[in-house]
């Protein structure tokens, strides 16, 4: 699949980088130096957009060697017909004082399939509210 970027400054060195064919998401960079206190969030401009497909959404995940270190991206979706610039959402939920420097990878970019839910009052049949073998053993 091939997924648009939208140029909101991003270096072409720092748009999103797959290492390894695949690998499930790709490569998002730190565009500047950054320290974050316990406990605080920094929403992080990226740089860039994207244009996501109907049916499917992005997501800036946690890099494993971020979130050993108590830094880990929150996971608010890009939905398919947002256009504007994409950011990273990052946590320190450890002790201690974090610095981030500009060009760290700090997350990575997935798109996944979604489904389009139908919200409704009825659906027919319903089940009861029973649960843990009230419907026999």
């Amino acid at each position: 699949m091939k997924i648009k970027l939208i140029d909101f400054g991003v270096p072409e060195s720092r748009r999103p980088f797959r290492p390894h064919g695949n690998d499930a998401g790709a490569d998002v960079y730190m565009p500047y130096d950054c320290t974050l206190q316990p406990g605080e969030i920094a929403k992080v401009p990226l740089g860039f957009g994207i244009e996501v497909p109907d049916g499917y959404a992005g997501y800036v995940f946690p890099r494993t060697s971020m979130a050993v270190k108590g830094l880990v991206c929150e996971l608010p979706p890009v939905d398919s017909g947002y256009r504007g610039e994409i950011h990273a959402i990052i946590s320190n939920v450890s002790n201690q004082t974090q610095e981030l420097v500009k060009g760290t990878r700090v997350g990575q970019l997935v798109i996944t399939p979604v489904v389009i839910a139908d919200f409704v009052s009825e659906l027919g049949s319903q089940r009861g509210t029973g649960g843990f073998g009230s419907t026999g053993e």
